[in-house]
């Protein structure tokens, strides 16, 4: 059973810098792509970051230059570095993974909160 469990939301100020976690039970390395979504309330989910099982990220526009997804190997992590925060960043963000035969895995959340 995939578990993924994210840590690391909560409030900010703008301009502030937050850093998401997302852990795993067993390798990361067994995922095709990790990455991290968010979905801002009325809004639909929305890709953030992904790391591929090579190596390469993809960003979406807004987060460029300001967010940066990293992974650890050893501790079967998968980072959100954030900074440079601003408002419209407030979302649940959540974590996911996508497994060589198909399977989606998502974390349960977790809320980030950015204040003007």
């Amino acid at each position: 059973q995939v578990q993924l469990v994210e840590s690391g939301g909560g409030l900010a100020q703008a301009g502030g810098s937050l850093r998401l976690s997302c852990a795993t039970s067993g390798s990361i390395f067994r995922f095709i792509t990790m990455g991290w979504y968010r979905q801002a309330p009325g809004k639909q989910r929305e890709l953030v970051a992904t790391i591929t099982w090579g190596g390469p990220t993809n960003y979406e526009d807004t987060v460029k230059g300001r967010f940066t997804i990293s992974r650890d190997g050893a501790s079967n992590k998968v980072y959100l570095q954030m900074s440079n925060l601003k408002p419209e960043d407030t979302a649940v963000y959540y974590c996911n993974a996508k497994s060589v035969s198909g399977t989606t895995y998502w974390g349960q959340g977790t809320q980030v909160s950015v204040s003007s």
